[in-house]
């Protein structure tokens, strides 16, 4: 049947759930058999299901609200699915969040007559714009609020190009650490290469940063607000990515109303350490500093997110043009000791996979509630656990090669250690800093590895244009800097090292 006729007939069957507690599946079906699906869901639910088709493999996602006492509708369960003749797998839509921030259910932990310590902390102070540490170099963030919800502010034009050592670079032991500087230098000699594009799938990203900007990749086959799908890929007006928590053109980083909330500012802080702009006179480098970054927001400013966002997500990357993508985040669900997996984000990887694009995944801290300290090999943390070859998982390591307390690894199923502990980078606000929480915490993870081995990966592609994903893995890979703590942790036995690559 006609995809047209098949996506009428669904806008007709799809009715928006009501406000009530939700069930929430993602369900794989026979193509042939999917009116037959729609009906006995629309059937069951009394017409209050709410059915989206993510557009691969025949997944569906199937929201629909718990049915009441003498209620004519059934509440939807794994067993109701697996009784279908049409469904061939039903799982959870299993619930990720970014690695290192925690999602809250309320802004403020503490009792009411506690709770000015919430406002101590209030909007705003995830992001010091680098100006706690008495560094009278470093920039101010000026009077620049991010936006609020609804309210994000428009896409600015590409600046023109300027010149000029990065003054803040000297804040970034990171890069001074996997040999950032030599490696880059090297690169540019070669001339200007391939244009990589990496897409950071998390919370977003501050779309106006100034360090940011230069390198956002721009869908050349889009015309900006003319509110029309202009390269016909499903989303209008979709000129640096796509927002998958809000559906719209705007991924702007939304930190939380305050430290509590989640969110202060991940994506934007993962952006800077793959592809900040370099040489360009103002703030820091990123590892790739001439990289584009494609956004790609699918955790809210809560830092939470589900599988069929993560889906849509890797799946936008992949078809359109990514050669890597950065991801910052694990799932908060998937037990190995249950029976259930999530089969969706499996074969969603295995997808980026057969069309050759890395997949550069943090391999989490610790948060699969068994503590920190936590061997992946014994406890998994999903995707990085997953065993597609095409995964890069990567821990954290601080300033004295010591793996972050928090930070997770696996002889067989970690491959390498890059910077995690302190991180200085960009945040929301044309801010720079190291710290999350100004005086309290420092930006810790296995999140900000990752982006370091994302822009090592953009790195070498862009002198390499020829290199397959392969190639490029291996180079990461066999350019590790062995480190004896390492040996019987992680698959390299070594960090991140750009040294040995060019």
């Amino acid at each position: 049947m006609p995809k047209l006729i098949i996506a009428a007939i669904l806008a007709i069957f799809t009715i928006n759930a009501s406000a009530s507690e939700q069930t929430d599946y993602l369900v794989q079906v026979e193509p042939e058999m999917k009116l037959q699906f729609y009906a006995e869901i629309m059937q069951q639910t009394n017409h209050q299901a709410k059915i989206k088709d993510l557009q691969f493999n025949n997944w569906l996602r199937v929201q629909a609200p718990k049915a009441e006492n003498n209620s004519v509708m059934r509440t939807l369960s794994l067993n109701s699915f697996n009784t279908m003749s049409a469904v061939t797998y039903a799982q959870k839509n299993f619930k990720l969040r970014a690695f290192g921030v925690e999602t809250k259910t309320s802004d403020c932990p503490f009792p009411p007559e506690w709770d000015f310590l919430c406002g101590i902390f209030g909007p705003g102070d995830g992001d010091d714009g680098g100006k706690d540490d008495g560094d009278e170099d470093k920039p101010d963030d000026g009077d620049k609020p991010a936006p609020k919800k609804g309210d994000n502010p428009a896409i600015p034009d590409a600046p023109t190009d300027k010149e000029g050592a990065d003054p803040l670079a000297k804040n970034q032991w990171g890069m001074k650490d996997i040999g950032a500087k030599a490696a880059q230098e090297s690169v540019a000699n070669l001339g200007e290469g391939k244009e990589i594009i990496v897409a950071v799938i998390d919370t977003g990203v501050d779309y106006t940063h100034e360090d940011l900007l230069p390198n956002l990749w721009r869908n050349e086959g889009e015309i900006p607000g003319n509110g029309i799908d202009d390269d016909e890929n499903g989303f209008i007006d979709d000129v640096v990515g796509w927002d998958f928590v809000s559906d719209d053109n705007l991924p702007y980083d939304l930190k939380g109303k305050s430290i509590f909330s989640g969110n202060p500012g991940h994506g934007t802080h993962c952006a800077g350490n793959v592809a900040a702009k370099g040489n360009n006179g103002i703030g820091i480098s990123g590892v790739a500093p001439n990289a584009k970054i494609m956004i790609l927001r699918f955790l809210s400013d809560e830092g939470g997110g589900t599988t069929a966002d993560a889906i849509e997500s890797i799946k936008y990357a992949v078809d359109n043009g990514a050669h890597i993508t950065s991801n910052s985040w694990g799932s908060e669900g998937e037990d190995p000791d249950e029976p259930e997996e999530n089969k969706a984000l499996r074969d969603m990887i295995q997808y980026s996979q057969d069309k050759g694009v890395l997949f550069v995944a943090a391999a989490g801290n610790g948060h699969q509630g068994k503590g920190y300290d936590n061997d992946n090999d014994d406890k998994p943390a999903y995707p990085a656990s997953y065993d597609h070859d095409i995964i890069m998982s990567v821990a954290a390591i601080d300033v004295n090669d010591k793996l972050g307390s928090f930070s997770n690894w696996g002889k067989k199923g970690v491959d390498i250690a890059a910077p995690g502990v302190k991180v200085y980078s960009t945040v929301v606000g044309d801010g720079y800093t190291d710290a999350a929480i100004p005086g309290l915490a420092t930006w810790d993870g296995t999140s900000m590895a990752a982006p370091h081995v994302s822009g090592a990966a953009a790195l070498y592609m862009s002198a390499n244009p020829n290199a397959d994903w392969k190639e490029v893995k291996k180079a990461i890979m066999d350019a590790a800097k062995p480190v004896s703590a390492y040996k019987n942790k992680l698959v390299s036995g070594g960090k991140l090292n750009l040294d040995g690559m060019f």
